[in-house]
């Protein structure tokens, strides 16, 4: 696979009738984490740690920032949070897949100095199933 622009991670949210891409975003990043269940045991072998396969709790984090630009997908990023809303957004990774899924807004911010733009960040906890669907 050949490297892939930056600007090609895209983070859509669903607004009710479809999928609208967030508009104005300058980065972006998707981490996935497991908790693991610890299940050693005084006859572990050699004291080595043990963990329970498939019994950790899973989650998505999404994290970005750009610029403002008033568009439809501000304006329903701003709503989402403020209604303490989960919605189902998607990740379009390039020449990799698609990670859709429930997420719900845990942070936004607005700033700007006086002689340069407003600008936005903004962080999204999974909040159920996800699915991926590769390329």
């Amino acid at each position: 696979m050949a490297a892939q622009k930056g600007k090609d991670l895209l983070l859509k949210v669903h607004d009710g009738t479809g999928f609208v891409t967030v508009a104005g975003m300058r980065s972006r990043r998707l981490a996935f984490n497991a908790e693991t269940v610890d299940i050693t045991h005084a006859e572990s072998a050699d004291r080595w740690r043990e963990l329970l396969d498939g019994a950790g709790v899973k989650r998505a984090a999404v994290a970005g920032r750009g610029l403002f630009k008033d568009a439809a997908s501000d304006a329903l990023l701003r709503q989402m949070f403020f209604d303490g809303a989960v919605r189902s957004c998607q990740l379009v990774i390039p020449d990799f897949g698609t990670v859709t899924g429930p997420f719900q807004i845990t942070s936004l911010e607005f700033a700007g100095e006086h002689d340069g733009e407003v600008t936005w960040e903004l962080a999204l906890e999974s909040a159920g199933a996800l699915v991926f669907a590769a390329v």
